[in-house]
Formats: structure tokens, sequence, C-alpha cells
């Protein structure tokens, strides 16, 4: 199974978007399931709901800094090594989808974030893209970071 499988396997089940692309690598960053789904949590619906940068794209970012980010604030070369990194990710994941914007890859022109979180239904996966927006987050970092 690859990591965007894995990926999809997770949001079928009910994680957000963040915390699907996010669990898929979690042995692999020394995290246990439960760690990480918390600490991956906040990002679903582009931020807490707010339709800002896609979850599954702050995933990607998470993994990459866990994996290879800096830690000493005054290496700058590192800082500026792994910005580029980022931003590669980024730029991957707008070739595929075109946007790295949760309202923009859903549609949304006037989000509603105080809005719960919808019921995870048949109807709800046929209108969401999420699950091809996990599966290629994680299939990104699976290719460009491991």
């Amino acid at each position: 199974m690859t990591k965007g499988e894995l990926a999809q396997a997770y949001f079928l089940e009910g994680y957000n978007c963040s915390q699907s692309v996010f669990l898929a690598f979690h042995e692999e960053l020394g995290l246990d399931l439960s760690t990480a789904a918390k600490l991956s949590s906040s990002f679903g619906g582009g931020m807490g709901r707010m339709r800002e940068v896609c979850g599954a794209v702050s995933a990607m970012f998470m993994v990459a800094g866990l994996k290879y980010g800096y830690d000493d604030p005054k290496d700058y070369e590192a800082k500026k090594e792994h910005y580029a990194r980022i931003r590669a990710l980024a730029e991957e994941f707008k070739k595929k989808n075109s946007s790295i914007v949760c309202k923009e890859l859903l549609g949304i022109t006037k989000p509603n974030g105080d809005a719960p979180p919808e019921k995870r239904t048949e109807e709800y996966y046929k209108k969401r893209p999420c699950p091809h927006l996990v599966k290629d987050a994680a299939d990104i970092v699976e290719e460009f970071l491991l």
C-alpha cells in the first residue's frame, strides 16, 4: 500500500485531511497514532474549518519539518534550505491541484467556519475532492522526502 492509499484510507475512516496525511507517516516519524492524530487535528478544514491552507498541504509541511526541519534559530542556511523544500512541496501540489488553499480546492466562495463539521456520508464523499487531495499530498511527500 502506498502512503497515498494509506492517507485515503485514514480519511475514509473519518480523520480530517491533515490527520490523514500525517498519520500515513507517523511510524517513520517515531510518533504513536494518537499523538500524531492530536498534533495534526487542528489543521483540518483549512485550519479549524477557516478554509485557508489545505490540511493535507499543512501535513506535508509537518512531515517535512519533522524529517528535515531545523532547530537552531541561527542556522540560516538550514532555514533557507528548508523553506525551499516547503515551497517545492507546495508547487508540486499546485501542479496537480491548482491551489493549496482549501476554499479554492473545494470551490467555496463564502466559507462558514462556524458551521459544524459535516457527517461523513456517501453524499459527502461524492461532493468532496478530499480523498484525492490527501492521496496526492501523501504521494508527493513519499516521492520527494522519503
